[in-house]
């Protein structure tokens, strides 16, 4: 499965600070949005600048899991609802953290590419 292999090894990348996995893997067809934990974005440009910001705060990450819970695919569209359990530096400070994420896909061209992130923490 796709999330669990190419978005799975994007998402590492992205905790080590490398965006260029995750960016790849994006739409690059409008419209494209994040509603982040820590950031938002609407469009290519925010997003690639999002991305840049986020890989320049991230490094060594010691574990990355993505728990799906649910998902459906309808034709040229599909989405996932998990929880992305994550150990990296962010800012150079050892952190582990949950997020809650609906992901949004388009197939495009017969490949599939994230179109819209929503993520935030898990409280409690």
């Amino acid at each position: 499965m796709w999330v669990r292999t190419a978005l799975h090894e994007a998402e590492v990348a992205l905790h080590n600070g490398d965006a260029a996995p995750r960016r790849a893997l994006w739409s690059r067809t409008e419209p494209v949005s994040v509603l982040g934990a820590w950031r938002n974005a609407v469009g290519r440009d925010e997003l690639d600048a999002l991305f840049t910001g986020l890989a320049q705060s991230f490094s060594d990450c010691t574990s990355y899991a993505f728990e799906l819970q649910v998902y459906d695919v309808r034709g040229d569209m599909a989405y996932t609802v998990g929880l992305e359990h994550t150990s990296a530096s962010v800012d150079g400070e050892p952190r582990t953290y949950t997020l809650r994420a609906t992901q949004v896909y388009r197939r495009e061209n017969g490949t599939w590419h994230v179109a819209h992130r929503h993520a935030d923490t898990v409280i409690g």
